[in-house]
């Protein structure tokens, strides 16, 4: 297992004048930054992250149907320096069998904060299942109304469950006739759109998760052959609308690899963290890389 683990000043300069700071709102800093590799061959491809209140626990998804579970270590201002307990399992079908590798392109993942079933959602399938644990058999959950319109790339890509147990999920494409990329609820057994998130400057919905002021945090990549440029935007929900968005950071091309996976929890001094995994597509010029960004109030 390697790690490393530094935010060089020069690149932290880089990002400082590279990323869009919302004005006359509240803004993100870079805090840590810690490239991960090991040598089995089922490591990487992240794309679903849930990390426990206590910054530390984490579970991940990788879109060829694995689980991983393990910590993460930090120094003694909280940044990010290494991982360790880390356990695999496979993500099985609702008859407990073990699909092929390219068969389950499980892509998003959200648990509650207090615990309980653990949910992903697969891109191409266009569905969401629940699991009593990592290696569970999956448990079917209601069909989505719409995804038919979906292409089997641009399929179901970001989740998240809210204060009060309602499930959520953003597809990372939309129908030529919608505004926005769709966003569905779950609420009383059955799937419907709550809003559609509005399409701005090439960016796609990848990763999402309601922090713990019950607001909906969004991370959206876009790509260009030089690299990959994220951005995590904020939402507060009134009437069933997500309402005020507000960009908290913005990182020009090449700065992050492929940021896929999003977790948002409050630290022991009170504030707000983005911890975010890349998907390296399996690809040696890819990175995995796990990015850190603390929520700054504006004054």
């Amino acid at each position: 297992m390697r790690f490393r683990s530094s935010i060089a000043i020069g690149a932290f300069c880089l990002l400082a004048a590279a990323c869009g700071w919302a004005e006359g709102g509240d803004s993100a800093r870079l805090a840590s930054v810690l490239a991960w590799d090991r040598d089995e061959d089922w490591f990487g491809g992240f794309s679903g992250m849930e990390v426990a209140p206590d910054g530390n626990t984490f579970l991940l998804v990788t879109d060829r149907g694995r689980f991983v579970e393990g910590r993460f270590m930090r120094d003694d201002d909280g940044g990010l320096v290494g991982v360790e307990e880390v356990r695999m399992e496979r993500v099985k079908t609702r008859t407990g069998e073990v699909p092929r590798p390219f068969e389950r392109n499980s892509e998003g993942l959200a648990q509650s904060a207090q615990g309980g079933p653990i949910y992903v959602c697969f891109e191409g399938q266009h569905k969401v299942e629940a699991f009593e644990y990592p290696g569970a058999s999956a448990q079917s959950l209601p069909d989505l109304p719409g995804t038919e319109q979906l292409s089997r790339n641009e399929g179901l890509e970001a989740l998240a469950v809210d204060q009060v147990g309602r499930l959520v999920v953003v597809s990372e494409g939309a129908p030529e006739a919608e505004e926005g990329f769709p966003i569905w609820r779950l609420a009383e057994g059955e799937w419907h759109i709550l809003d559609n998130i509005s399409r701005e400057g090439g960016f796609r919905p990848v990763g999402a998760d309601f922090g713990p002021d019950g607001r909906f945090y969004l991370l959206e990549r876009s790509f260009n052959v030089v690299g990959f440029s994220n951005r995590v935007r904020r939402f507060d929900v009134e009437n069933d609308k997500l309402v005020n968005g507000q960009e908290l950071f913005r990182a020009a091309t090449g700065v992050h690899d492929n940021l896929e996976a999003l977790s948002v929890w409050r630290d022991t001094t009170g504030a707000i963290r983005l911890t975010m995994v890349s998907d390296d597509n399996f690809f040696s010029f890819q990175r995995t890389e796990v990015v850190e960004y603390v929520v700054q109030q504006a004054p």
